[in-house]
């Protein structure tokens, strides 16, 4: 099929495009990189009678890596971020999960801020920036806001960035002393969206004991769910096998996730306590090596 009628606008600055947002709000749809608009504007399933292209937009690309904190413009290319040395060194976990979203030609065009506006619950991006605590920066011609995942992610595919609101930025830790990252995904076909997906951040003290842990998982709700009750039991603790099994059996219980045509729910709560299980120790792991 093709795509119902819209105007086509591309701005040449971002005060431009938000001009534009001010005049159309609803009716008007981003474009930036296009992997998820388009193939649902395809489909009929989103109508836009207005379509304003970000691409020709200066200073919204680009990674910068500070002593704390990594800074990605939002048009910034999934591909840029996956071959950064830099993004490597600073947040493993992230130049990890990126090689997991679709294909190479999806990473060739797709962007960070669409990924993360786009909101599906088991995507990668979305799970990092909970698994992480990061934060994304949206601005209007009025003003510019940072929001935490906690306060972006609403339910499926919905955000609370305004009509007139672009993501300008997307903001990542710097990975800390003694700290490893892990995620891993199920998936029926590489490049398909996950059923389950699981991230996990493990750091050490000096004496080799857990000092903080997170655990995100993906595909059990509208938004990425951190499981704080799980990770709260390891610190303190030695890592090993067990104290992970026995720290991650309990999920089975703390997720509710629906069945579809690809999974029941009993097998999903199985695939969260395992995938959880492999990314908290293969974390624990690279902590000792870190």
């Amino acid at each position: 099929m093709k795509p119902a009628a819209f105007d086509y606008y591309k701005p040449e600055t971002l005060d431009e495009a938000l001009s534009l947002l001010d005049e159309f709000g609803y009716d008007a749809k981003i474009l930036a990189g296009g992997q998820s608009l388009i193939p649902m504007m395809n489909m009929r399933l989103a109508r836009p009678p207005v379509l304003i292209d970000i691409n020709g937009v200066p200073g919204m690309t680009g990674i910068e890596v500070g002593d704390s904190e990594i800074v990605i413009g939002g048009l910034t290319r999934h591909y840029m971020v996956e071959h950064s040395a830099e993004i490597r060194d600073s947040c493993p976990m992230l130049a990890e999960g990126i090689k997991l979203i679709g294909h190479s030609q999806i990473r060739s065009r797709g962007t960070i801020g669409g990924s993360i506006v786009h909101a599906d619950p088991t995507a990668e991006l979305p799970v990092m920036l909970t698994a992480l605590g990061g934060k994304v920066t949206v601005v209007s011609s009025g003003e510019e806001r940072e929001l935490t995942p906690e306060e972006l992610f609403l339910t499926y595919m919905t955000t609370t960035i305004e009509p007139n609101e672009i993501v300008k930025s997307v903001h990542f830790p710097v990975i800390a002393e003694r700290t490893g990252h892990a995620i891993e995904e199920f998936t029926l076909r590489s490049g398909d969206f996950a059923i389950i997906i699981a991230a996990a951040s493990v750091t050490l003290d000096e004496e080799g004991l857990i000092e903080s842990a997170a655990l995100c998982i993906g595909g059990v709700d509208g938004v990425p769910v951190k499981l704080d009750d799980v990770t709260d039991e390891l610190i303190g603790h030695a890592p090993s096998d067990e104290l992970f099994a026995e720290s991650c059996a309990p999920i089975v219980d703390m997720v509710e996730p629906e069945k579809d045509i690809h999974a029941s729910v009993e097998y999903r709560k199985d695939l969260c306590v395992a995938l959880s299980r492999r990314v908290l120790k293969k974390a624990a792991d690279e902590a000792k090596l870190a």
